[in-house]
């Protein structure tokens, strides 16, 4: 840096007079800055794709423990042949969605929520649903079929000989039918345009009452439920 002042005129008679300042400032080599920046693309550069790496790995994360998993399961009906079912697991939601397929090709859909304990059954033949409040049996059930997604299984075989087979007895309830919209999403999803009504559990029919209809779920607990379905008296 140059600095410039003016003699005053009682010490000479000239005209200014410079002098170099920065004439002592020792000048940084050329290489030394391009030494700095490059330091510091790369700096930016890891950086960057340290945080993209991060996001990345975070939003798989993310996406795995959201996945619905499907678990088929195969088991042989009454007369000893096979029907194919499949289990729709949610465990971000905590649902399971049951379709089983029946002897004449009709599917029916079977889903329990767990966070609301509900479990709704609906026909695929019928525009009606059915609701009823899940049970400590019902818990254990779907646990284990929980635990089967844990690892990772596609499919699996019940042994009929190793099967146990139980039957429930549902009574729809008359004048209980349900707003849909006091219902949550899943129920809400799957019963879209369809009447639906609260049931209790009974004894059975009895001879004056005939099964509206019924449903086979198998779980991997080797435990086979059916359940049947009739109108209560009014």
């Amino acid at each position: 840096m140059v600095r410039c002042w003016k003699r005053t005129e009682v010490m000479t008679t000239g005209g200014s007079e410079c002098a170099d300042m920065g004439q002592n400032v020792p000048k940084v080599p050329k290489f030394l800055y391009r030494v700095f920046w490059s330091c510091l693309s790369v700096t930016v550069v890891v950086l960057i794709v340290a945080v993209s790496v991060y996001t990345h790995l975070g939003f798989s994360q993310h996406d795995r423990e959201s996945v619905k998993q499907i678990v088929r399961i195969s088991t042989p009906d009454q007369s000893g042949s096979f029907f194919n079912q499949s289990a729709l697991v949610d465990k971000q939601n905590n649902v399971i969605t049951y379709s089983v397929t029946s002897q004449d090709n009709h599917t029916s859909t079977v889903l329990f929520d767990l966070k609301h304990g509900l479990v709704c059954y609906k026909p695929d033949n019928h525009d009606t649903c059915f609701l009823r409040k899940m049970e400590g049996s019902d818990f254990d059930n779907v646990n284990s079929l929980l635990n089967v997604s844990d690892q990772q299984v596609n499919q699996f075989w019940l042994v009929g000989n190793e099967t146990r087979r139980q039957s429930e007895f549902l009574g729809v309830i008359a004048g209980s039918q349900v707003d849909t919209s006091t219902l949550q999403e899943p129920i809400q999803d799957l019963c879209q345009q369809s009447s639906i009504y609260w049931t209790k559990r009974a004894d059975g029919p009895g001879k004056q009452r005939l099964i509206y209809f019924c449903i086979d779920i198998c779980f991997p607990s080797n435990i086979c439920v059916s359940v049947c379905f009739y109108y209560l008296p009014e």
